[in-house]
């Protein structure tokens, strides 16, 4: 039986190294995301396999484009047994008390209340086929951690996500749900570009940063979604070795 991945934000970064990593590993994989031209670009992406592949437009800080997304995997692959809840946005990095109502809102509709609409439509699914269960990987960040400057929506979220992780897990057990959180630091994708020419440290340097092959990333999440379901890796981190994390600040 061919297992079926569900990846969020798949249209660039790390969803997309992901959602092809996935594929290449034989899952039927759905692409989803807001941009439907990005989908097609990493559909074209993989190597063959079309058949196995779904891409669905939807914003999954919208509750009924994500009831339509999970609809339309089911009606195409008949079960879910991955979803790689990997969607994410920042916001302006201006201080705290500037930071505007509006902008903390979008961080948070789409990091947090995302993540948890894409995580109930799994568990309807998952409770329900036959056979039962499937697994639930979080993209948390380093930012679950500890923060960065002026980053107070995108960490704040970072860290309910390590919350949604732990709910998720405890309550998925009933029904062979398994959940995890892959904790990434500096992959390189477009997002972080910027690292290059410096990025803001604690004590208010602008200092470049160590980045990493994304290969890595989604090499990890490949394992994640592989383990039998009655093994779990609960927290992962995966990082630039020489990142300023350990020691940050």
């Amino acid at each position: 039986m061919t297992k079926v991945a569900l990846v969020t934000g798949a249209g660039s970064g790390i969803g997309r190294a992901a959602a092809l990593a996935l594929h290449k590993a034989g899952y039927a994989v759905a692409l989803a995301g807001r941009r439907a031209e990005a989908l097609a670009e990493t559909a074209a992406l993989a190597e063959g396999g079309a058949e196995r592949l779904l891409e669905v437009s939807a914003n999954v800080a919208e509750a009924a484009q994500v009831e339509a997304l999970f609809a339309a995997v089911r009606e195409r692959f008949g079960r879910l047994d991955v979803l790689f809840n990997n969607a994410g946005t920042g916001a302006p990095p201006v201080p705290l008390e500037d930071l505007s109502v509006e902008a903390w809102k979008r961080v948070v509709d789409v990091n947090l209340t995302g993540a948890f609409l894409c995580t109930q439509a799994a568990f309807r699914i998952m409770k329900d086929q036959d056979p039962r269960g499937g697994r639930i990987i979080n993209n948390g960040s380093i930012s679950a951690h500890s923060p960065r400057p002026r980053s107070v929506a995108y960490t704040a979220t970072k860290h309910a996500i390590t919350g949604l992780t732990k709910s998720t897990s405890l309550d998925g057990r009933a029904y062979d749900i398994a959940c995890g959180q892959i904790d990434i630091g500096n992959a390189a994708t477009p997002m972080t570009k910027a690292m290059a020419a410096g990025v803001p440290q604690a004590d208010g340097r602008m200092v470049p940063e160590p980045v990493m092959d994304v290969a890595a990333v989604a090499d990890a999440v490949v394992f994640m979604a592989g383990l039998p379901l009655e093994a779990n890796v609960q927290f992962m981190t995966v990082m630039a070795t020489k990142m300023p994390f350990i020691g940050r600040g």
